[in-house]
């Protein structure tokens, strides 16, 4: 991980909110392409030995994508992401909730919203997660910090090799 780039996690558990800055050393359109296209998801969006798979992606308001993060046994953890807003390039938010292989969500879930800007060629990516249960926030907090960190930095790499070909 390149160091001198910006990442900042931090939790206000009284608001159930995480909040999430990264910085990528790449341009705001292809960062925005690795955030919005499942053939570039599925390549960073699961922590190693984790693997992304997305069933299906329409990346639109009132569009979903329905993907699963699988283990290196086959275990599959399903989840939707229903998209309620999109600024072309600049933001996106969206509803998630995990599911089973049917997509029946397990509710509550969390909203997220995606704001992306670019100085000197470095794209800033700003998330926030509102969790609609506290206790869901807190029952998920330490795993998902480590394991979003791995995934951002597995997108990291996958910039690197993009921007190089």
């Amino acid at each position: 991980m390149n160091n001198d780039l910006l990442f900042d996690f931090s939790v206000d558990k009284a608001a159930k909110t995480v909040f999430i800055t990264r910085e990528f050393n790449a341009g705001q359109s292809l960062v925005w392409d690795a955030f919005t296209k499942p053939e570039l998801l599925d390549q960073w969006g699961a922590p190693a030995p984790m693997r992304a798979k997305t069933k299906h992606m329409d990346f639109k308001v009132g569009g979903r994508r329905f993907y699963a993060m699988i283990s290196p046994d086959g275990q599959e953890r399903w989840a939707v992401q229903e998209y309620t807003s999109i600024t072309p390039k600049t933001n996106f938010k969206m509803y998630n909730a995990f599911s089973d292989k049917d997509e029946n969500r397990e509710l509550p879930g969390s909203e997220w919203d995606y704001t992306f800007s670019e100085k000197n060629g470095r794209t800033k990516v700003n998330i926030t997660i509102f969790n609609e249960s506290f206790e869901r926030m807190e029952s998920l907090l330490e795993g998902f910090k480590m394991g979003f960190t791995m995934t951002l930095a597995n997108l990291e790499n996958l910039l690197l090799t993009l921007s190089e070909q």
